[in-house]
């Protein structure tokens, strides 16, 4: 049998702090965080900043797909979602579709 006399003792938080050493957060008002600003296509000074895509709605995809594709190619990829108002797979599918049509 195991021998838990050697296990520490539960710490205790002790009693809580009297009414007026209390934070008086729940009685400020409550403030919604400021609406974010939309990203622009490409900023000024040229660098690079990429899109978060997590905001976009389901679409009931479920196999996995990654890749590895480089900046510039992600930069056009996401340029034309976002000027057509499309998700990354749908910009994708569209593409798979045209190049099929065009082998045939």
């Amino acid at each position: 049998m195991a021998d838990v006399s050697k296990l520490k003792a539960a710490r205790r938080l002790g009693p809580p702090p009297a009414a007026d050493e209390a934070s008086a957060n729940l009685t400020a008002p409550e403030v919604a965080p400021a609406a974010q600003q939309p990203a622009a296509a490409a900023p000024a000074d040229g660098t690079y900043h990429r899109r978060d895509g997590r905001s976009a709605r389901k679409t009931n995809r479920t196999i996995p797909f990654a890749t590895r594709i480089s900046q510039k190619y992600d930069e056009r990829l996401r340029d034309i979602a976002e000027r057509d108002g499309l998700l990354l797979v749908e910009v994708m599918e569209k593409a798979l579709d045209a190049y099929e049509a065009q082998r045939r």
